[in-house]
């Protein structure tokens, strides 16, 4: 269930109750080949282990998987399942601190987003959250993803 936070006072109260705890899950979201071709698509990358399915069947991975950047590019969507931020000026992802893909996202796999707040502190006309990220796959153990991001929110 997505906390829905309205404006930056709200928002700030939210993070310093929360600081350094788990806030929640996202929703499950299926990644089928169609949306990794259509990220091959529009990045460029048509590497056969994300594209060519016949060759990909005969990989260690049995399968087409996505591409990394591909699962790091679900954090802003399935971050909106855990937390959404209303009538604020703008908010912009700030960047990654550390990305790694512990394994990969095999197609047809179900994946959701976990998350945890670092940090929060104030900037120059606004507030930055440190947020831990982990992308699992439904009923595997091993993370697909662990990040730790950025974002900073201005009134």
């Amino acid at each position: 269930m997505t906390t829905t936070l309205h404006g930056m006072d709200e928002l700030k109260q939210w993070l310093t109750k929360n600081n350094g705890q788990h806030i929640g899950y996202s929703d499950w979201h299926l990644v089928d080949q169609a949306q990794i071709d259509l990220f091959a698509e529009a990045t460029g990358d048509h590497q056969w282990i994300h594209v060519d399915v016949e060759r990909a069947a005969k990989s260690p991975f049995g399968s087409t998987i996505a591409h990394g950047y591909l699962t790091l590019s679900l954090i802003p969507p399935l971050l909106h399942d855990v937390y959404d931020v209303k009538n604020l000026n703008f908010a912009v992802n700030y960047g990654c601190n550390r990305v790694r893909f512990p394994a990969p996202v095999k197609v047809n796999s179900k994946v959701r987003l976990g998350c945890s707040l670092v940090s929060m502190e104030d900037v120059a006309g606004g507030i930055q959250s440190v947020v831990d990220i982990t992308i699992e796959a439904e009923g595997e153990e091993k993370p697909r993803c662990v990040a730790q991001v950025v974002y900073r929110y201005y009134d």
